[in-house]
């Protein structure tokens, strides 16, 4: 088992990694640069007498990974690592972490554009359908979610098939970043650090997502068309489709992805408040 010293840790911390993984991969992984920068940062803030772990702080001694999967046999996708952090007292915190880095989900809203304007009436949510074998489902009910590219514009497989079943595409300039609205940035150099984003799972995993909005009125024709089109029934093998949903329905079709019940509450938190 190969080991290195983090760089740039006091005390010195030892990580120990499997014979799959070097050093360099690891320290050039973004989901492990962006963990140990606001972990550090957050350990660093006990200094603070107010803080309450002041009197006991809790340090990183070591880290250990345990596993790691590649994409497409090059690319380091998935790190499974134990942090052990502890204070001079003996007490640790749980440090098993399953890194995979960010992603984004779009809250994807269509109204007809007869209705009238700045009203709630007859919206409708683009849900994707989707096997998701880690909670073993062939047929998962969810926002899309993916990736912005290097323009801010949303990308990956949900995207492209939005934009293959209906044309519309989704560009930067139209999203509203509802995770930014509703979660202030740290404003002083005693506040955490942590992505303005969601945590679906931060009792084992480091992911984050941004939740966007968009919303777009298109005619009523184009509407009942993708309505019948877009029902989540999939042809013959196929992975991926799109459903549309009533905005007042989607607390219930989609109850089961952490992504739909935040931006169901960020929708309605930030419309109560005047600011979407």
């Amino acid at each position: 088992m190969a080991t290195f010293t983090l760089p740039d840790s006091e005390p010195k911390v030892p990580v120990y990694l499997p014979p799959t993984l070097a050093e360099e991969q690891l320290l050039s992984f973004p989901a492990f640069n962006t963990w140990i920068t606001t972990l550090r940062h957050s350990l660093s803030i006990q200094q603070d007498s107010s803080h309450i772990f002041n009197p006991a702080p809790y340090k990183l001694r070591r880290i250990d990974v345990q596993s790691v999967d590649f994409f497409g046999g090059k690319r380091l996708g998935f790190v499974k690592l134990k942090a052990d952090i502890s204070n001079d007292n003996g007490e640790k915190l749980p440090g098993s972490v399953f890194l995979r880095g960010g992603s984004v989900a779009m809250m994807l809203i269509l109204q007809p554009d007869d209705v009238p304007e700045n009203t709630e009436n007859e919206k409708h949510v683009i849900f994707t359908i989707q096997p998701r074998i880690p909670a073993g489902s062939l047929a998962l009910a969810e926002l899309p979610a993916g990736m912005l590219d290097d323009s801010g514009n949303f990308a990956g497989g949900a995207a492209q098939e939005i934009a293959e079943e209906t044309g519309l595409e989704i560009p930067a300039s139209d999203l509203i970043d509802m995770t930014k609205l509703a979660i202030p940035a740290a404003s002083s150099a005693n506040d955490e650090r942590l992505q303005q984003a969601v945590y679906p799972s931060p009792g084992g995993s480091d992911e984050f997502i941004p939740i966007f909005l968009w919303q777009k009125r298109v005619s009523r024709d184009q509407l009942e068309e993708w309505q019948g089109k877009l029902t989540g029934l999939r042809e013959h093998g196929e992975k991926i489709t799109l459903m549309l949903c009533p905005l007042d329905q989607v607390w219930k079709h989609g109850a089961r992805d952490a992504k739909v019940l935040a931006a169901w509450a960020l929708y309605h938190g930030l419309q109560r408040e005047g600011r979407i």
